[in-house]
């Protein structure tokens, strides 16, 4: 038995049929299902779905605030006045600036931007950046991705006179500030998409000011929407499909230079964006100031371009390697319990660099399946700055706003957030939270839940199947790539990987084969006996190897339902092949006093089966063979272990050539009859040789007939008693013995994987009580 690590929630009915599915012209049962499943069923909304156009981008001018910004702008364009773009530091942030610098010098606007540096100045507009602003001659300033909770700055701005723009996307507080325009989804009533990024604000703006839909704009919109995570629906499906034709299509230099240190060959999806264009752009605002990031989009010149996109790349692996340590040390402070392991994680440590917490804040939630702050010291301030990630049944915004005094700056999402606040208020902040987590959610709540959209036979995977899967592109919030249900024996399984860290799986069946990868699933390997009938979840995909295209499944999660048999009889070197996690009872069972097991487990003795106590069990290694098959039996069904090892050797083996029948004892007794005697010594192996009988054979019937006293043994010569009284063998007690030890070795020892799995299958059923009717 082997316990899935998520809480698997199958979103299907396989007895239920789509009705509407044969009604859509070139639409695949299949497809027709998933879309079922995301509540598309119309056929107009199946259009729109699948087949994303401008059509679907909606009228900018439905954003409060617009017409009077961009109205301010062309005035200002009219004025030469000068205007400052007010970016971030994450991709959104990035992509955000440099559609709205673009925008603006496309309009004629005279205009440059400005991206706070995250360590000096923080998140959001600041007080000395816009008295700078001022002071530098600007009398606009837009925001983009950020500026909704700058309540402060903007009366700062007003009063230095300059005219405040505002768009953003985040979280909406307890009050807006007073600014000039507020362009924000959430606080337009008559907008009908909420959920836009940043960077899809910036590009409404920008489709406003430029009189029509700037298609050259959208690769940086499919950048900003992917790697801000926002759900991928509605018009931001259309945005992200539309910019990912824009992306294979750019000519902006920028974005080749980094395709080309980035190693992309082939189209750019989604995935591309999100695992590496998104992360790089990441990273320059994680360890220093953004703006070479935009630099690199905004430059003209290839060189430049190239030099920037090197340049970038170099911070991303520092990135990288900085994220590893902290979120090591972060797992050292929590499992030592140096610091507390609550319902919420919050830890904290001085040195800890605050432009990558929010990467460990994901790994930690990852680890330990709870919502993490996770923060950097200060000890000169006295401050702790850092950024959260949450789980999906923890609403980090909402709750994170009900001890909103206690931070000195609080911003994000539901699932994201970033805060700074003093170092003494770091306890009581995690004792609050971990207060309301305790009042809101259940264990259920702290499990990963995977939701499967579908149940496969592995025969049914193809090519086809999964190009069909692909009509649901582009994947991510909000529309998630299908994950998918396949239970099947494995018929190999190894570890890959440089750290052999990753598990390979090989799926067979009638001809057909399923190739799986499951990532940073090595420690399963030791977990998984190859003749168990494996479930697993995952993503369907097709694996190209020069030229060849093969369908795979990315695990997510797997699990086995029924115990396990792990067969490691004769073997050697257990310490390498037995690997059990720390939370998991196992107990060795020896029934000749072994004193010694591997890894050092609790032995247990045969003898101690009644008394033992210990349940549930988890574990059973078997190091030595029972005296009975009776004796095993009963420790199984006491037991009850979810895996039994089976790690015994056997060195005096019972297993003749062939065990001795009545006639091979009268036959040997008739023998001594006419000789009067047999020298073990010297005749034994010209015995063996003429009748063909193993040499333990003969030793053995010596034995037995010495036990029943028909014979005498002295010096190895065995001789005739006189007068024997007459006895069956099976009054011998080392007949009965050995009898017994043979029936342990075949049933145990010499038998089949399946004919040892099927004999513990039987000792495992519960025993059947009769039931008299009326006694």
């Amino acid at each position: 038995m082997l316990k899935s690590k998520t809480k698997w929630k199958f979103t299907y009915n396989d007895s239920v049929t789509d009705g509407y599915s044969n009604s859509l012209q070139g639409v695949s049962t299949l497809t027709s299902q998933l879309l079922n499943r995301r509540g598309i069923t119309k056929p107009e909304e199946v259009k729109r779905f699948l087949h994303p156009s401008q059509e679907d981008l909606y009228d900018p001018f439905l954003l409060d605030g617009l017409s009077e910004a961009v109205e301010r702008v062309r005035i200002a364009i009219e004025r030469n006045e000068h205007i400052l773009v007010y970016g971030d530091y994450d991709a959104d942030g990035v992509s955000s600036t440099t559609v709205m610098v673009e925008a603006l010098r496309e309009a004629g606007a005279i205009c440059d931007y400005y991206i706070p540096n995250r360590f000096t100045e923080g998140y959001g507009p600041n007080e000395a950046a816009f008295l700078q602003a001022a002071q530098d001659g600007f009398s606009v300033i837009i925001t983009v991705d950020n500026g909704i909770a700058g309540i402060h700055e903007a009366d700062v701005a007003k009063e230095a006179g300059i005219d405040l723009i505002i768009t953003d996307h985040h979280e909406v507080q307890e009050a807006l500030p007073d600014a000039f325009s507020i362009i924000h989804p959430k606080t337009s009533n008559d907008y009908p998409f909420k959920e836009l990024a940043g960077v899809g604000v910036a590009f409404k703006f920008a489709q406003a000011l430029l009189d029509e839909i700037p298609y050259h704009l959208l690769d940086m919109v499919a950048i900003g929407t992917i790697a801000d995570l926002v759900p991928l629906k509605d018009e931001n499906r259309a945005l992200v499909f539309l910019g990912l034709q824009a992306l294979n299509q750019t000519k902006r230099v920028g974005f080749k230079a980094l395709k080309e240190v980035c190693s992309i060959d082939g189209e750019i999806e989604e995935e591309t964006v999100g695992f590496s264009i998104g992360p790089r752009v990441n990273a320059v605002g994680r360890l220093q100031d953004a703006s070479p990031a935009v630099d690199l989009f905004l430059t003209e010149d290839v060189s430049e371009a190239s030099q920037l996109a090197e340049f970038i790349n170099e911070l991303n692996q520092e990135r990288q390697k900085i994220v590893t340590e902290i979120a090591k040390e972060a797992e050292e402070l929590l499992i030592s319990g140096d610091q507390p392991l609550g319902e919420v994680i919050v830890v904290a440590k001085e040195g800890w660099n605050p432009g990558v917490l929010g990467i460990v804040a994901s790994k930690l939630v990852r680890q330990f399946d709870r919502p993490a702050i996770v923060l950097g010291i200060d000890p000169e301030k006295n401050q702790a700055k850092g950024s959260a990630r949450s789980i999906d049944a923890f609403d980090l915004f909402q709750n994170c706003m009900e001890v909103r005094d206690q931070f000195i700056h609080f911003g994000g999402h539901a699932q994201a957030a970033g805060m700074t606040l003093n170092t003494e208020n770091i306890e009581e902040v995690r004792r609050q939270l971990c207060q309301k987590a305790q009042e809101k959610l259940s264990d259920d709540d702290y499990q990963q839940v995977l939701n499967v959209e579908m149940n496969v036979d592995m025969e049914e995977v193809t090519l086809e199947q999964i190009q069909e899967i692909n009509k649901l592109r582009p994947f991510g919030m909000g529309n998630p790539k299908p994950l998918f249900h396949i239970k099947e024996k494995a018929k190999e399984i190894r570890l890959i990987g440089s750290r052999q860290n990753h598990l390979k799986l090989m799926f067979k069946k009638n001809q057909k084969k399923l190739d799986g990868i499951a990532f940073g699933m090595g420690d399963l390997y030791t977990r998984i006996s190859p003749a168990s009938d494996l479930e697993v979840i995952g993503e369907l995909g097709i694996n190209e190897w020069n030229g060849r295209k093969n369908v795979q499944v990315m695990i997510k999660d797997l699990k086995v339902q029924t115990w396990q048999l792990f067969d490691y009889r004769g073997s050697k070197h257990l310490e390498k092949k037995l690997g059990f996690p720390n939370d998991q009872h196992v107990v060795a069972l020896t029934f000749n006093n072994a004193h010694n097991a591997p890894h050092e487990l609790p032995i247990i003795n045969g003898e101690e089966i009644e008394s033992f106590q210990s349940f549930p069990l988890h574990g059973l290694v078997l190091l030595d063979l029972p005296p009975s098959l009776a004796q095993l039996s009963q420790a199984i069904q006491k037991l009850a272990p979810d895996n039994i090892y089976a790690c015994y050797q056997v060195d005096d083996s019972a297993f003749f050539t062939s065990w001795p029948t009545r006639d091979h004892f009268k036959w040997f007794y008739g023998m001594l009859m006419k000789r009067h005697s047999f020298d073990l010594n010297k005749d034994r192996e010209k015995l063996s040789a003429r009748k063909g009988w193993n040499g333990n054979m003969i030793n053995f019937i010596s034995q037995v007939f010495f036990e029943l006293g028909f014979v005498k043994i002295k010096d190895g010569l065995v001789t005739i008693e006189s007068k024997p009284q007459q006895k069956d063998l099976s009054e011998s007690t080392i007949y009965q013995e050995r009898k017994e030890q043979l029936a342990v070795e075949q049933a145990l020892y010499y038998s089949t994987y399946k004919e040892l799995k099927d004999w513990f299958d039987q000792q495992r059923e519960p025993i059947k009580e009769e039931v008299f009717n009326g006694l």
